[in-house]
């Protein structure tokens, strides 16, 4: 989607950075290959700002560090200025989700690191890094140690570490995601002042973010990433003036596209199971359109998901989005993992920006406790893919008991450690909620619940 301009764009000019074909596997605990990035090619031009927007699992992080040079493409190239890297980008510097200061360096002597590395003579380093540091607005703290500073305060060290090299590409990972909500608006503001203004000393920016509203305010060009592996599943040019305005019905409606293609998948799965015929769909005996791989359990709780529902249905049944989570105040990508468990489950479905609750919603919002349970149980055991299959192998066996370790091998072929773990997390809550197995945290042992009969 191309929102038009009334002015003249930022001039782009040559290519800084071309990624071709790039995909990246990791090898899993067991020896499986585990595919993170998947054929992802792109450009990254003199004058622009492009975003990489996606959600947890899409690959974002792992596609910055390959652009920076700090990890090498399974397969593909990543090339600067024409030339395919064969280790660190000689043109990047990279700005990180967590600050990563030395506590024990003052905030001049983290900023002047990049270019004690390239060999930067003392005085010339020192002139650099507290010209830097004054453009990013922390004159008068050059003496301070991180320990000192505020979350905003450490952030902004960041941003002067990496422009006082000036590279031609500042890297950004999800760099105002661990402030707080006002801090990180400020900071926004000031980066696309400074860009606008020419001041900062770089030719280009790429950030990654899962915040659909962070990268409609500052990107140029936003490159949205599939999950489970990250693949380019939409390119979306942003020709609105800065700075923007959230509530200008230009950026609004490039706001819900984003949202219709990041929901799109799920809808479809949703849709898929609704369309198919009975005894084959629907919550009596149908199988997921999916496998615990390619449709993993949203990171929610039971009680998140009922109050979607009950905020549905005192909205009418139906709204959008955007005008959700403007009313109880969040970012908007906040409600994703609740809309895709609710349309996982057939709970609700989602219309491009819009989000509906089902019939099936509204029975579970209006049952009482006991009903309620009974209804989640039916839907997680048949539509959510990790659940049934949990459901499956305890019934499988003769005790109907089975060791956590099992379904972490088993995880672990399609998901990193840690997001295997936080898989079966959420798979015992809702398990234990609708009493379809019981799990015991000291021995780590998974049980089904007496009565609950084999799915399938």
């Amino acid at each position: 989607m191309t929102v038009t301009r009334d002015h003249s764009p930022r001039a782009t000019g040559a290519v800084i950075i071309q990624a071709d074909a790039v995909s990246k596997a990791f090898t899993s605990p067991d020896g499986q290959a585990l595919l993170v990035l998947d054929g992802i090619s792109f450009t990254l031009a003199e004058g622009e700002i492009v975003a990489l927007l996606g959600r947890s699992g899409s690959g974002k992080s792992t596609l910055l560090r390959c652009v920076a040079g700090l990890i090498a493409p399974s397969s593909g190239t990543v090339s600067y200025r024409g030339v395919p890297l064969r280790g660190a980008n000689p043109g990047v510097a990279m700005v990180f989700q967590s600050f990563a200061l030395l506590p024990w360096l003052t905030v001049q002597q983290n900023v002047e690191l990049g270019l004690e590395a390239q060999g930067v003579a003392e005085a010339e380093r020192r002139e650099r890094a507290l010209r830097a540091i004054d453009l990013i607005g922390l004159d008068g703290f050059e003496g301070a140690y991180p320990k000192e500073l505020s979350g905003g305060m450490r952030q902004r060290v960041g941003f002067a570490r990496g422009i006082v090299t000036e590279p031609d590409a500042l890297l950004m990972d999800e760099p105002f995601s661990a402030l707080d909500v006002l801090t990180a608006e400020n900071l926004r503001t000031e980066l696309v002042g400074l860009w606008e203004g020419r001041e900062a000393p770089v030719k280009s920016i790429l950030i990654v973010t899962h915040n659909i509203e962070e990268a409609v305010l500052l990107a140029d060009r936003i490159l949205v990433l599939s999950s489970n592996p990250g693949r380019i599943q939409a390119e979306l040019t942003v020709e609105l003036p800065r700075p923007r305005d959230r509530h200008e019905p230009r950026f609004e409606a490039l706001v819900d596209t984003v949202y219709g293609i990041l929901t799109g998948r799920e809808a479809a799965a949703s849709e898929a199971i609704a369309a198919t015929p009975a005894g084959h769909g629907g919550a009596g005996g149908d199988r997921p359109a999916g496998t615990p791989v390619t449709m993993p359990l949203p990171n929610v709780s039971v009680g998140g998901l009922a109050g979607l529902l009950e905020i549905l249905i005192a909205r009418g049944g139906e709204d959008g989005l955007a005008e959700i989570a403007d009313e109880l105040n969040f970012e908007i990508d906040d409600l994703l993992p609740l809309v895709d468990a609710a349309v996982m489950l057939g709970l609700a479905r989602v219309d491009g920006p819009r989000i509906a609750i089902t019939d099936e919603g509204r029975e579970l919002s209006g049952a009482d406790i006991l009903t309620s349970k009974q209804l989640f149980a039916r839907l997680a055991a048949h539509r959510a893919p990790l659940v049934r299959a949990i459901v499956q192998a305890l019934a499988a066996t003769d005790d109907h008991t089975l060791r956590e370790g099992f379904f972490l091998d088993l995880l672990r072929r399609g998901f990193s450690a840690t997001e295997a773990r936080n898989q079966l997390e959420t798979a015992i809550d809702w398990g234990r909620y609708a009493e379809l197995y019981d799990y015991d945290r000291d021995d780590g042992e998974l049980t089904l619940e007496p009565g609950v009969q084999h799915v399938g």
